[in-house]
């Protein structure tokens, strides 16, 4: 923290104390779940209430110049940045592979496996179980399965929030499991556990959640996806199927250990060069010139356009928690925990507890693992919990509530995706959709709780 950060922390100071500090989030949280209660189009349509979030704070804050700099200050914070790139670079890949034919190529590998909608759903899980476990990302496999597979399976007649849960939920199962997550790296480090071990305890939790799960989602799309009769079964083109060396290629890349950006963009240039080789993509679709209308044009242009929606989302809204975390609200709250923890299971539901504040109030799962890491660590060791444990229960936690509220950016950005079936007049789905399917996010919230009680028990 640098000593402006730290004048900033302490002299942030709101009317009505603590009220006044959680005020602005209150107005946020009404906001968007009402909205995504009401069907919400998008994350666009998030954008006001963050304003008026914002308003409310500066209106409570007792000095509005440390309150305006806490705010830029958590906008321009280098998480911020790489997440903004990485979703414009991604949403460009999307746009990139529906331009140059793969969602028909989908179709036609569909069609040649005799894969019924049910059949495309629970391959949909297994894909993004695949691509998430091989990136790291949620984001990742959101953005890059979204746009292609949502697609695909609503020309097949698959129920479409159950499509749109089963991308979410292969997005959560790498973001829990795989070595290279944001996630189980913070959960890990921050509690001194081994990375390696830590990976291979959750075996015994995500792997069988996932096998049951699978089943699950292909009946229950068996149940409610429609039927396409004879006359309008879609047989696909196989001309775009070379790009899916474009996916893999990313996967690879991400595998060798290549940064994020590093992996997009090699992937988003790579795709250029095949599709345009294999004449998928013409010149006029990579740019061009509207003279009459004095713009250029050019599918980057559209999957950059995509992802602003989101982007301005996310800018406003890590101002807005910054504003929280200079209050020192957090710090207070885990030291009240702290103080409450006298055994094993009590100190165990301090840490599911305070986890589970930290990212209903920040909205982000790393900020929350790290608000509350250090408490963690403290109380853990005090009670004898295993540092491999107390990081997994860290990551059950924000891999619950972000996946499966809809006013958390993954099941935001999943919705958002969903878009990507308009062009071929498929409906989008809800936020609220979306994360109420997401399986994987509410088998680890079982465990979770089943984990807490299990320790009761044995005390």
């Amino acid at each position: 923290m640098t000593e402006k950060e730290a004048l900033n922390k302490e002299n942030l100071s709101f009317y009505g104390g603590t009220i006044g500090a959680i005020l602005p989030f209150f107005v946020f949280a009404t906001g968007v779940v009402f909205l995504a209660l009401s069907g919400a189009p998008d994350e666009r349509g998030f954008w006001p209430i963050l304003i008026a979030a914002l308003t409310v704070g500066m209106l409570l804050a007792k000095d509005r110049k440390v309150y305006s700099e806490t705010v830029i200050n958590g906008m321009a914070q280098p998480i911020v940045m790489i997440m903004l790139t990485a979703w414009m670079l991604a949403s460009t890949i999307g746009v990139l592979m529906s331009e140059t034919g793969f969602v028909n190529a989908l179709l036609w590998v569909a069609s040649q496996l005799q894969l019924s909608a049910a059949g495309f759903t629970a391959v949909t899980f297994i894909i993004c179980c695949l691509i998430s476990l091989s990136t790291g990302s949620s984001f990742a496999t959101i953005l890059i399965g979204g746009p292609l597979l949502y697609p695909a399976g609503g020309l097949l007649g698959a129920d479409l929030p159950l499509l749109a849960g089963a991308i979410l939920a292969g997005a959560t199962f790498g973001d829990f499991f795989a070595p290279i997550s944001d996630t189980t790296i913070a959960s890990a480090l921050s509690q001194e556990a081994p990375i390696g071990a830590t990976v291979k305890s959750r075996l015994r939790f995500i792997i069988p959640l996932a096998i049951i799960l699978l089943p699950i989602y292909y009946f229950l799309s068996k149940a409610y996806s429609g039927n396409i009769s004879d006359g309008e079964k879609l047989t696909g083109d196989p001309a775009g199927l070379p790009m899916f060396l474009i996916p893999a290629f990313i996967i690879f890349l991400f595998l060798k250990g290549k940064h994020l950006l590093h992996g997009l963009l090699f992937g988003l240039l790579a795709g250029v060069i095949l599709g345009w080789g294999l004449g998928l993509l013409p010149i006029t679709k990579i740019i061009s010139l509207d003279l009459e209308n004095f713009r250029a044009q050019s599918f980057i242009i559209e999957g950059i356009n995509r992802a602003t929606g989101i982007s301005f989302f996310t800018i406003l809204l890590m101002g807005l928690v910054e504003t929280l975390k200079g209050s020192g609200l957090i710090d207070r709250l885990v030291q009240w925990a702290a103080n409450h923890s006298h055994s094993p299971r009590q100190a165990e539901s301090w840490i599911a507890a305070a986890g589970s504040i930290a990212v209903l109030l920040t909205t982000h799962s790393i900020v929350a693992i790290l608000m509350v890491a250090d408490f963690t660590r403290q109380t853990g060791e005090k009670q004898g919990i295993d540092p491999i444990r107390r990081a997994n229960l860290l990551s059950m936690v924000v891999c619950v509530f972000p996946f499966l509220l809809p006013y958390f950016i993954p099941v935001i950005l999943m919705a958002n995706t969903t878009n990507s079936g308009k062009p071929f007049d498929i409906a989008a789905v809800s936020p609220l959709q979306a994360g109420l399917h997401n399986f994987i996010s509410w088998g680890l919230a079982i465990i979770t709780i089943g984990s807490l009680l299990w320790k009761k028990n044995k005390q």
